[in-house]
């Protein structure tokens, strides 16, 4: 792990989703990664407190939120992205692909002219490879597509934040059939975090303990390569596709999944407010 980076991570129980804070203890720059938007589908009433309590924890450490980072457009959660740029300035930053995503949920939506699929939303559209400062920590990007097309990685030295691309062991790996997603791709993607050094520890996006268990927020690359019930001890790419279309097919959808992608994909803001001053969420019905 970086001499001058640290890690807290929060965990979001009602969705299973991580949120990770990095800082660079030189300058005391943050970044959010993953952050939740608290949502109660049944009234549609969304909340802050997750997130701000993440804030509070920043600046009671002296520090100073400079960017919300996206693994993905998430179908799981909302993201509380633009909260964070209202609140505290963040930057927002998601991977290239996003663009692609758009393109295709623009039309299940029936978005027309309100989404330019340009990836315009966010303040910053990552390329393979791309570095961000985080003061004086530098963040590589790593393009890990297979669960979505625009999923990506986010590199510190000893360290990787990987969104959805692995669980933890005993729950394996993303699934594939969201518009985009390609179990080939996935495998590959596995491969090169995996690749990173047995001592890497590789931060999720989700987890679901049994009963009685803790959350894990990591996992490092020897014991992903060693037990991951999808990955581990030398699953060839063949058996690993076929295995995933197959446990895909018999997937539901993600519960949250309708309201969050039409947020996720503008970056956490609403859509446009109606005439009565009321944004609403669309429900696509007899789309899927």
């Amino acid at each position: 792990m970086s001499e001058q980076a640290r890690i807290q991570s929060f965990y979001h129980a009602s969705t299973g989703t991580w949120t990770h804070l990095v800082w660079d203890l030189p300058s005391g720059e943050a970044a959010v990664i993953d952050p939740v938007l608290d949502f109660d589908a049944a009234s549609g009433r969304t909340g802050t407190e997750s997130v701000a309590g993440i804030v509070d924890a920043a600046a009671a450490g002296g520090l100073t939120v400079t960017w919300a980072l996206e693994t993905h457009a998430h179908a799981d959660h909302l993201t509380a992205a633009d909260w964070l740029k209202r609140a505290v300035g963040a930057q927002t930053g998601i991977g290239v692909g996003i663009c692609s995503v758009q393109t295709v949920f623009r039309d299940v939506y029936d978005l027309g002219d309100t989404l330019p699929p340009d990836g315009s939303q966010f303040d910053r559209l990552f390329e393979d490879g791309d570095t961000l400062m985080l003061g004086e920590t530098p963040i590589r990007v790593l393009h890990t597509p297979g669960h979505t097309d625009d999923s990506v990685s986010y590199l510190l030295d000893g360290a990787a934040f990987i969104g959805d691309t692995l669980f933890a062991p005993a729950f394996g790996t993303a699934r594939c059939d969201f518009p985009g997603g390609d179990a080939g791709r996935l495998f590959r993607s596995i491969e090169s975090l995996l690749a990173l050094g047995d001592e890497t520890r590789l931060y999720l996006c989700h987890d679901y303990p049994a009963a009685g268990e803790e959350p894990r927020s990591w996992v490092s690359v020897a014991e992903q390569r060693a037990s991951n019930v999808h990955v581990g001890a030398g699953t060839d790419e063949g058996a690993f596709v076929a295995m995933r279309r197959a446990r895909d097919a018999k997937l539901s959808m993600p519960a949250l999944i309708l309201p969050a992608v039409q947020v996720n994909i503008r970056a956490g803001r609403m859509p446009p407010v109606a005439a009565n001053g009321t944004s609403y969420l669309k429900i696509p019905v007899d789309r899927f």
